[in-house]
């Protein structure tokens, strides 16, 4: 599959005049590569694969749940990439997660007063049921713990609303900072739980007591939205969890109340591979030259799970897609970089940045390991084009990623930020002392709509965008494995 001519990816008269006028400190600082620029943007636009990339991650292998083998096969298919296109030493590096769960069957549907499907996915790493429940749901949302006692005998089996109605919702996506020059606040909007009179966690803890059969959430999403996640430290005898839309939980909650009589059959089959307890990294490298800095690394990385409802295409494919991009844009133009290039691919991202906590923890245990990484530049918060980097805090890499943005200005990028940002793979990094950094992107429609939801479909990423990313990744990768200097460290 090949993408129309969609931006002009070759070096225009305009950036190298723009080269020219940087202030000499900059330029010191972080000397420009015009040549290589031009060379990598020629590539992306003559022999691009990045959709071919996005598209098979997303439509092909669908959604990649840490663990399980869905992302098993997508991390040996990256693997393949790599080695095909020529990167030395691809290869999967595991790391402790727990068991490898797969949802085989989820029905959930309304029977009476009328037949209506419901829009409900499993809590990840949820038990099956015990085959198809049927009957009224028992609503719990407003009882005290010692209500939900008395109920005793009466859950055993049942199908249980453990929330109220949902009415409060995370209805606006945070600002996107590059956009102005004023400094910015970072990091994830606070999402609303579900609302109860006994807290979420003691319900279930009741529910599993008293062998409840199945329990219902609601989710803190608008329009059919559902966001889904779960624990892969879930007891095997824990309460089957399904998570509705808002809207069609409330209507529930409602025909309960008003004494309507409501039935409901729900079935949910996983599987659970206890054997399997482990996933893994991707990894492969563009060996260093340089006699004296071959040993120092340049990383690149994105993380490669998803959650499972949907296909994961802004959280994580269009980033892995522009990361793999980068690389093969590289190898295509058969460098040969001073410091060597690595890139990763990170599991369990989504369940607290495991995968890249182990890999940091493995080969980042004493301070000249920590010395021999310049730099991690991650890709992951939000979608669309790259803007620029958050430069947590470091000014003096700030400067110098500022010099390497000023050529690329039409491609899109706007500025880096001095603000640091959490809740991604550069975060390890980061504690360890090594200057990491991740991409700033777009957020629309990423907090309110596709972020760990099941609209999180391929339709809402532009592929031009994963290519101009790839361009911005593979730039900066290349400038900061060629500068004399590793990146500083901030202080």
């Amino acid at each position: 599959m090949r993408l129309a001519r969609i931006e002009t990816f070759v070096l225009p008269a305009a950036a190298a005049v723009l080269i020219g006028l940087l202030p000499a400190e900059s330029t010191a600082q972080a000397p420009i590569d015009p040549a290589m620029i031009a060379a990598i943007r020629a590539e992306e636009l003559n022999h691009s694969t990045a959709s071919d990339l996005f598209y098979t991650l997303t439509d092909v292998l669908g959604p990649r749940l840490s663990g399980s083998p869905a992302y098993d096969r997508a991390a040996r298919w990256a693997m393949d990439r790599f080695r095909q296109w020529g990167l030395a030493n691809p290869h999967l590096e595991p790391f402790k997660l727990g068991p490898a769960w797969t949802l085989e069957k989820l029905t959930l549907e309304m029977t009476a007063p009328r037949y209506t499907p419901l829009e409900a996915y499993a809590a990840a790493w949820s038990p099956s049921t015990s085959g198809v429940l049927t009957g009224t749901p028992i609503y719990v949302g407003d009882n005290t713990i010692e209500e939900i006692d008395a109920l005793g005998s009466r859950l055993r089996g049942a199908i249980v609303l453990t929330a109220r109605p949902q009415t409060e919702f995370l209805s606006k996506d945070r600002p996107e900072p590059s956009e102005g020059a004023e400094p910015v606040k970072t990091g994830n909007p606070p999402f609303p739980g579900p609302s109860s009179r006994t807290p979420q966690a003691d319900i279930l803890s009741r529910l599993q007591k008293y062998g409840a059969g199945a329990a219902l959430a609601p989710s803190a999403t608008q329009h059919g939205t559902v966001r889904v996640q779960g624990n892969p430290a879930t007891p095997p005898d824990a309460v089957p969890t399904l998570v509705l839309a808002a809207e069609q939980y409330n209507m529930l909650v409602r025909l309960v109340k008003a004494g309507e009589p409501l039935k409901l059959r729900v079935e949910v089959g996983v599987r659970f591979n206890q054997e399997r307890l482990d996933s893994d990294n991707v990894l492969a490298e563009v060996p260093g030259t340089d006699p004296v800095l071959k040993d120092e690394v340049v990383m690149v990385g994105a993380h490669l799970d998803s959650w499972h409802t949907a296909v994961g295409a802004t959280d994580n494919a269009d980033a892995v897609s522009a990361t793999m991009e980068a690389m093969r844009i590289l190898t295509a133009l058969h460098v040969s970089p001073r410091r060597t290039i690595r890139v990763a691919l990170w599991g369990g991202e989504e369940q607290g940045l495991v995968g890249s906590r182990a890999w940091v923890a493995q080969h980042l245990g004493d301070q000249a390991a920590r010395d021999r990484i310049s730099v991690y530049l991650n890709d992951d918060p939000g979608t669309g084009k790259t803007y620029g980097f958050y430069m947590e805090e470091n000014a003096s890499a700030k400067r110098i990623f500022d010099a390497w943005l000023a050529p690329l200005a039409d491609l899109g990028v706007r500025r880096n930020v001095i603000e640091g940002i959490g809740s991604t793979d550069h975060v390890p990094f980061v504690q360890a002392g090594v200057p990491a950094f991740t991409t700033i992107k777009d957020f629309e429609n990423y907090d309110v709509r596709t972020r760990h939801t099941n609209a999180d479909f391929a339709d809402a990423v532009k592929a031009e965008d994963v290519r101009q990313s790839a361009v911005v990744l593979a730039v900066f990768a290349w400038q900061a494995a060629m500068r004399d200097q590793r990146i500083p460290r901030a202080r």
